[in-house]
């Protein structure tokens, strides 16, 4: 056997059926053992590494030594085995060049090119070192007799140094890769509550661990922080409207919210978060070991993406507000002259938009369903009498029946509404509410045999957001006063909309409505109720 430690005591065999030492699966990524694989077909070589490494310790954490006695073996241990640091590797074993052949797959089949690679060996004519060095993707070399136990160590820091510093890396790489995923992805959502709980699952990402979290919202920075979201262990917090004052992390919160500032005091760590807008907002987590720097450097940059992320939350949110005002002042333009609608617009949007997720629900139409869809046919639904604006007040508001010309101009509400809708649409990039908006105006007097108008259609040529308004536009204007009837009682509503399930009303719709109102009633207006 190869000397490798010249200067060591006689008695440096070890017995080989010495325990290692069992793997950390609950310490932090920068408190683990270093990992070790010793590769080699001699025994006395794994023997005698052993005991020249048995008390290394490096920035506080001690080593955790494998053994491979041939390159598959090794191979399999490195393709199973995580976080191994540094392999010791022999050149000669099951063949001459068994080790340059595994630093190769090491490389280019585990695509692993953190892990430090020396190869030991004891013929180095048969592997000459300038020849290996240049063409191996290996990180130093060494013959065994050159190996003692000072050389050995400073060889195992060297490496150990190296791929300290390459994780710290790899790391930043891989954070900052979720950070501007997650950055992008959080600029997509709508919600606030959807955005916090976007962020909690994105902070647990970036950690790279399942961190119980809380996020809490400050308006104008003062006030009592609103819980918003929570994950993990705290989600029965997110139907608070307040942390509690007994709470282990209320204290944290509060002291970043007065302090104005991120607090790392594990294990309740808190990230402040300033806003443009005039918010703040505190983000609380609780990783099972304390934050490294790197992380809470990856963090802080996190917390830029989403102060600029709630601004255009907050931002979008105050333009669809917008929007939508400008939508029902519209909607109420057409409906101002008939005074005995009394909001049927509005209830009209309520209803439709819950049809439509009950729908969903209930898995039909899902190519028609689109998330556009669902998003936009609430607001949608209320222009689809916008047509009415250019109906004579002696049509619109005649007590009784309508003659046949009277019945004619009545209709010509269903194309002219389709066509200002049209037209507006048309200086809107991409599918907006006013695409569906016209879909509805034109469409919502079709029947689904065919038999309603303008244009007959039959089926399903009639876009479903107009399927579903036709639907909800006759349930509700059945419910209520009009001038030329008195409103009907829930059970005569619902026997005339079931009677004409498939004729005038696509059966679908009809279910999800009749689904919705016998399980739900209490969510729209008391007339909805048996």
């Amino acid at each position: 056997m190869t000397d490798l430690t010249a200067d060591a005591d006689d008695n440096w065999l070890l017995d080989e059926d010495e325990p290692v030492a069992a793997l950390s699966g609950a310490a932090a990524p920068d408190q683990r053992l270093w990992r070790v694989l010793i590769v080699d077909d001699d025994v006395d070589v794994h023997a005698v590494t052993r005991l020249a490494l048995r008390n290394v310790n490096f920035k506080g954490r001690e080593l955790e030594l494998f053994s491979a006695y041939s390159g598959r073996e090794a191979f399999d241990m490195l393709r199973d085995t995580p976080d191994i640091a540094l392999v010791l590797l022999d050149v000669v074993m099951e063949t001459d060049d068994a080790g340059l052949i595994l630093a190769k797959r090491i490389r280019a089949e585990l695509n692993n090119h953190i892990v430090r690679v020396v190869l030991r060996t004891g013929q180095p004519g048969q592997a000459p070192e300038q020849r290996v060095i240049v063409d191996y993707d290996i990180n130093d070399y060494k013959a065994k007799t050159e190996l003692t136990t000072q050389k050995l160590f400073t060889t195992v820091i060297s490496a150990l140094r190296a791929y300290e510093s390459l994780m710290m890396l790899e790391r930043s790489r891989i954070g900052l890769g979720k950070i501007l995923a997650g950055a992008t992805n959080l600029y997509q959502i709508h919600s606030l509550r959807e955005f916090a709980s976007g962020v909690l699952n994105q902070v647990s990402a970036i950690l790279d661990v399942g961190a119980d979290g809380v996020l809490c919202l400050m308006q104008g920075g003062a006030g009592q922080p609103e819980v918003v979201a929570a994950t993990g262990s705290y989600a029965a917090l997110a139907e608070s409207n307040a942390m509690p004052q007994d709470h282990a992390l209320t204290a944290a919160i509060d002291k970043a919210f007065a302090e104005k500032r991120s607090q790392f005091e594990h294990p309740a760590n808190v990230l402040f978060i300033h806003t443009e807008s005039n918010r703040e907002l505190a983000i609380s987590i609780t990783p099972p070991w304390p934050l490294a720097p790197i992380q809470r450097d990856l963090l802080e940059v996190f917390c830029e993406r989403i102060a600029a992320a709630f601004d255009n939350l907050y931002m979008f949110g105050q333009l669809r507000k917008a929007q939508e005002a400008t939508v029902v002042a519209l909607a109420d333009l057409a409906e101002f002259r008939d005074s005995d609608t009394d909001g049927h617009v509005r209830r009209v949007q309520q209803l439709t938009d819950a049809i439509a997720r009950r729908m969903k629900l209930r898995g039909v139409y899902a190519d028609e369903l689109t998330p556009q869809l669902l998003d936009m046919i609430g607001l949608a639904s209320i222009l689809h009498d916008v047509g009415k604006v250019a109906t004579p007040d002696a049509v619109l508001l005649k007590p009784g029946l309508h003659t046949e010309q009277e019945r004619v101009q009545m209709q010509l509400h269903a194309s002219v509404g389709r066509t200002i809708l049209e037209r507006a649409a048309n200086m809107v990039d991409g599918v907006s509410y006013l695409t569906y908006g016209a879909q509805i105006a034109g469409g919502h007097h079709e029947h689904f045999d065919g038999a309603g108008y303008p244009n007959g259609l039959k089926g399903r040529e009639t876009p479903l957001a107009a399927r579903i308004v036709a639907v909800v536009d006759v349930f509700d204007a059945l419910l209520h006063e009009r001038p030329y009837k008195e409103p009907w009682p829930y059970p005569q509503v619902r026997e005339y909309i079931e009677h004409r399930s498939g004729s005038q009303f696509d059966p679908e719709v009809v279910a999800a409505l009749l689904d919705l109102v016998d399980n739900e009633p209490q969510l729209w207006h008391p007339a909805y109720a048996a």
